[in-house]
């Protein structure tokens, strides 16, 4: 198992607001080997908020299979200019684990 976090900066704020967002219906939830998402927000940060997406994926290749789908494509595409306004977003990093080890409650 992999967990593909995408550690995202936005405006002061909006993170609460935008959580929702990666957690709502969507044709991720019928890739072949995706098995959850989270979506962390990070605590005592001044400067900005900070959104952790972690995407939990059977392997690295089915990742790949949703990163190069159309449903990908269209959840990641910018509204026209006209319609887009300021973009809360002020960065993001792409970060991947292999899952070593895990323990859950009995």
């Amino acid at each position: 198992m992999i967990v593909v976090t995408n550690r995202i900066k936005v405006k002061k704020g909006m993170a609460a607001a935008l959580a929702p967002r990666f957690t709502r219906p969507s044709g991720l939830d019928t890739m072949d080997g995706f098995i959850r998402v989270e979506v962390l927000l990070t605590q005592n940060i001044e400067e900005h908020d900070e959104m952790n997406v972690n995407m939990y994926w059977e392997d690295m290749k089915s990742f790949q299979a949703w990163r190069e789908s159309d449903d990908f494509k269209a959840s990641h595409s910018r509204p026209a200019s006209s319609e887009a306004g300021e973009s809360p977003m002020l960065g993001s990093e792409i970060l991947t684990y292999e899952v070593a080890s895990v323990k859950e409650r009995a």
